[in-house]
C-alpha cells in the first residue's frame, strides 16, 4: 500500500467521523413539566376580590404556584352555570381574567413546554361574587363512581353510585339521584343525604345517570351527566 493511499484512507476516516451520526442537544426532548398548584381563588370560596366592571361582569386575578420545566400555560375556566368553558394563556404563574359576578365556576391550569408533555393541576371550584344574597346555590356535585364510560362486569347486579358535593354556604341538605337508560335521566331513585346511593343493575344495558343537590335554603343545581354500561 502506497504512502498515497494510506493518506487518502486517514482523511476518509477523518471525514466520516465529522460527518457522521449523533445525538445533538436539539434530538434530546425537554423534562416533563410538573402540574401547578392553584392558589386563587380558593376552593369552594367566595370570591369577593377582582375589580367590578359592571353590573354583570368582573376581572378576577387568577394566580398558582410556578411549575418546573413549563415555559406557558393554559388556563380553563368553566362556568357553572351553562358549562361553557373558556381557555386562556399565559407565560406567567397568573392571569386577569373578566368573569361573570354571581356565577359559580372551576379551573385548572395545563402546564406546558416546547414538548409533548402536558401536565394538568387539580381542578377548583368558587363562587364570583355578585350583588349581596343571602344564600348561594351548591356547586354542581362531582360524580366519582362509576366513572364516565365505564364498562362493568355482566355479573354485576348492583352498583354504588358515588359523587362529592360542595357549597359556599356548608349548607347542603339532600341530593337527589337521577338514574335512567335514556339522556338525560329523570328518574329518582332516590334522595339521600350522604355522597353515594347503592342501586340495582341488568346486564347488556346501558345508563344514564346525574345527582341534583339541594341547600336549606331551596338552592340547588345539577351535576354532569355520567354514563356506564353493565355488559
Amino acid at each position: 500500500m502506497t504512502f498515497r493511499n494510506i493518506y487518502f484512507i486517514l482523511f476518509s476516516g477523518l471525514i466520516l467521523t465529522s460527518c457522521g451520526g449523533g445525538s445533538s442537544a436539539e434530538d434530546i426532548p425537554p423534562a416533563a413539566p410538573t402540574k401547578a398548584t392553584l392558589v386563587f381563588p380558593e376552593q369552594n370560596s367566595e370570591c369577593n376580590e377582582g375589580t367590578i366592571i359592571s353590573d354583570t361582569k368582573s376581572s378576577v386575578t387568577f394566580n398558582w404556584s410556578d411549575a418546573t420545566n413549563t415555559t406557558n400555560y393554559e388556563i380553563f375556566v368553566k362556568n357553572l352555570d351553562t358549562d361553557v368553558t373558556s381557555t386562556y394563556t399565559s407565560s406567567d404563574s397568573e392571569k386577569i381574567i373578566t368573569i361573570n359576578r354571581g356565577t359559580p365556576y372551576s379551573w385548572y391550569v395545563v402546564s406546558k413546554n416546547s414538548g409533548t408533555q402536558v401536565a394538568q393541576s387539580d381542578t377548583w371550584k368558587f363562587y364570583n361574587a355578585g350583588k349581596p344574597v343571602s344564600s348561594h346555590a351548591p356547586f354542581p356535585a362531582d360524580l366519582v363512581s362509576p366513572s364516565m364510560g365505564a364498562n362493568l362486569s355482566n355479573s354485576t347486579t348492583s352498583v354504588s353510585l358515588k359523587w362529592t358535593g360542595s357549597d359556599v354556604d356548608n349548607d347542603i341538605s339532600k341530593y337527589t339521584i337521577q338514574l335512567n337508560i335514556t339522556s338525560p335521566p329523570t328518574s329518582s331513585i332516590g334522595t339521600v343525604t350522604t355522597t353515594s346511593l347503592d342501586t340495582n343493575v341488568s346486564s347488556n344495558t346501558t345508563y344514564y345517570w346525574r345527582v341534583i343537590t339541594e341547600d336549606s335554603k331551596g338552592n340547588t343545581s345539577t351535576s354532569e351527566i355520567f354514563q356506564f354500561k353493565v355488559n
